[in-house]
């Protein structure tokens, strides 16, 4: 015989701290840079509803920081009347606006499960986490292009020190917007939030090289621009990367394998619990549903085996950080 457990679906505010050694090398700092570390549970938001506006309100805050740098930019090319400017000031503008799809995944994830999407809207996040990457794809494209083209044809830089401020602006903007949505990301367990953040860093890696080009060009060595162009070119490529592959294993239904270890040995010390026979997850959007296989005492009664399997879905979401739903199956040992 058979004996299923009910879904379970349990939202709390329960914590869950594991230590991380980050080092303090400089490869350590490069490392956090271009492939930022996922965190297994430290300081997470377990609400579904909650980690869904903390998203929504990181877009907002970042939309609004970004806006307000592009218009600094705007305001130094006012002054300035570099065309040039202009253009890396229309381009940050522009990529500060591909916030905006995922706002829109945030905000169709908080809607209810319908009988066509059944698991509900949270995928959508995935979908924005890929226009994101196409964006740094984009970037990079162009960062090389624009290098390449100015290393064949130098381009004298008018107005280095206008530049070179505007560059200095559009950096600490955009990398403040990074390290923000790749933080919140992060604690609501959002691929694509944190993806918009290395986006974010990528724009700030422009304007760095802006900021280089302008202290070359003014150091007497105009081509410091585009070489120092085609070394951001390889950095955003390397930040790509990281995004393509956090992206991927969303898309592929790729989980954290300490979160099924961790799942495992929680359920494996679950009193009635002889055995695990499998635990299978997948996030939905940034919140993880289990399925789980428990091989229980053949005599124990059918009301006890769904209480079993009950108090195990409980400790289940327990054990696991951002998991909103399990549905546990027990069968009789054999």
């Amino acid at each position: 015989m058979t004996h299923e457990a009910h879904h379970h679906d349990h939202d709390s505010d329960h914590g869950h701290h594991h230590g991380h050694d980050h080092g303090n090398t400089v490869g350590g700092a490069l490392r956090e840079i271009f492939a930022p570390h996922s965190h297994h549970a430290g300081d997470s938001i377990d609400s579904a509803l909650e980690s869904s506006a903390a998203g929504i309100r990181a877009v907002k805050v970042s939309l609004l920081v970004l806006g307000a740098t592009a218009l600094a930019q705007i305001g130094i090319v006012a002054i300035s009347g570099s065309v040039a400017l202009l253009a890396d000031t229309i381009h940050n503008f522009s990529d500060a606006l591909t916030a905006i799809p995922l706002w829109i995944a945030f905000a169709l994830g908080t809607r209810a499960a319908t009988r066509r999407y059944t698991y509900g809207f949270g995928r959508a996040e995935d979908l924005a986490g890929l226009f994101v990457v196409a964006m740094i794809a984009l970037s990079a494209v162009i960062a090389g292009i624009e290098s390449v083209r100015r290393l064949i044809n130098p381009v004298p830089i008018e107005h280095v020190g206008w530049v070179a401020v505007a560059g200095l602006v559009g950096f600490l903007g955009n990398e403040w917007v990074a390290l923000y949505r790749i933080r919140v990301g992060r604690k609501i367990g959002s691929a694509a939030l944190v993806a918009d953040g290395l986006h974010a860093r990528t724009d700030g890696f422009t304007s760095l090289a802006v900021l280089f080009g302008a202290a070359g060009s003014a150091l007497g060595f105009p081509l410091a621009d585009p070489l120092i162009g085609l070394v951001i070119t390889v950095a955003i490529l390397a930040v790509l990367r990281t995004a393509i592959r956090d992206i991927f294993r969303r898309l592929m239904d790729g989980v954290d394998p300490r979160f099924v270890d961790s799942a495992e040995a929680a359920l494996a010390a679950e009193p009635g619990v002889t055995s695990v026979r499998s635990v299978k997850m997948r996030w939905i959007g940034h919140r993880l549903h289990a399925d789980a296989e428990l091989d229980i005492d053949p005599n124990v009664s059918l009301a006890d085996a769904h209480r079993i399997a009950h108090e195990a879905e409980h400790t289940l979401t327990h054990a696991v950080p951002k998991l909103s739903s399990a549905l546990v199956h027990a069968y009789p040992a054999t």
